[in-house]
């Protein structure tokens, strides 16, 4: 059996995600990618974290959220990783 199968993450995935290893992993690059898009509808994006990543939108949230406090996410998409950091801010501020 492969490591997969033991729900181990296999060579070059993180199980934290961003949080471990000198580069990032595939998984963080596609959610960088992902959130890069724009998206028409309700439930399109949801539908499209599910379908390409395989994953559920809370655990692709939690991702997502532990790669805004990422250098390494920073300096591969300053862009993207900039709006979003200043979309969580301004919802952190509303609370």
């Amino acid at each position: 059996m492969s490591d997969e199968q033991h729900g181990e993450p296999s060579e070059g995935e993180h199980p934290e995600g961003a949080a471990s290893g000198r580069e990032l992993s595939e998984l963080d690059l596609a959610v960088l990618a992902l959130e890069r898009r724009a998206f028409s509808g309700p439930g399109a994006k949801e539908r499209a974290v599910r379908e390409r990543l395989g994953m559920t939108p809370t655990r692709y949230y939690q991702l997502l959220g532990a790669l805004l406090d990422d250098p390494r996410a920073l300096a591969h998409d300053p862009v993207t990783v900039n709006r979003l950091r200043r979309i969580r801010d301004a919802r952190r501020e509303r609370r």
